[in-house]
């Protein structure tokens, strides 16, 4: 292996991305790795105000062999074709290449990243699993500006699926510390992460 990831799980607003680009690794986005609106395999919410519509917040909405396929290459190899979705289109747009320019650890982020360290550690790919987390009102304050910011859904809709996730939150954390992430701070993670690469963390 060539190298080896770090996980970042974490509820959607939890601050994953920008813990990510502050630890200055290479990043998979695993966000990218949804499958396309109209895909008949896609999950439907059953109850509620939302009833009938995808429910994203589902695996069964997201890829998991084309992203272990995905971090199986970065490691074998140290790069990899990878799919740039569009979330306000609700599908892919396109394709790039991911290289890790010969660094021994890289990051992979996203709302269902707990799913892939089972496996991860399995094949012997895993350096570290993370779940950041934040208390509720800051992660559903911060995802709601940025969901509204980036229009990724009408505001209705973003304002309801705030409020559920808000309050599925302490399931979210613990179904990700029972596939093998730690709940940590995004300042601790943040600090972990230096340890691995034997550096004194940035203030």
């Amino acid at each position: 292996m060539r190298a080896r990831l770090i996980v970042l799980a974490g509820p959607s607003g939890s601050g994953k991305s920008r813990l990510a680009e502050r630890i200055g690794l290479p990043v998979l986005r695993l966000d990218d790795f949804y499958k396309s609106a109209g895909d008949p395999t896609l999950p439907l919410i059953t109850e509620g105000a939302n009833a009938g519509i995808v429910d994203w917040d589902d695996p069964a909405s997201w890829l998991l062999d084309d992203a272990m396929a995905a971090l199986d290459e970065l490691c074998r190899t140290g790069r990899a074709e990878v799919p740039v979705y569009d979330i306000a289109h609700d599908g892919r747009c396109g394709w790039q290449t991911l290289d890790l320019e010969g660094q021994e650890l890289f990051v992979a982020e996203g709302i269902f990243a707990q799913e892939i360290v089972p496996h991860a550690r399995a094949a012997g790919l895993l350096a570290a699993a993370y779940c950041v987390r934040q208390h509720p009102m800051v992660t559903f304050w911060r995802r709601l500006t940025r969901d509204l910011r980036e229009r990724r859904k009408p505001p209705a809709v973003l304002l309801r699926r705030g409020v559920a996730l808000m309050r599925d939150q302490q399931r979210v954390v613990a179904h990700a510390v029972a596939l093998g992430c730690r709940a940590v701070h995004p300042d601790e993670a943040y600090a972990a992460v230096h340890g691995l690469l034997g550096r004194e963390p940035h203030r």
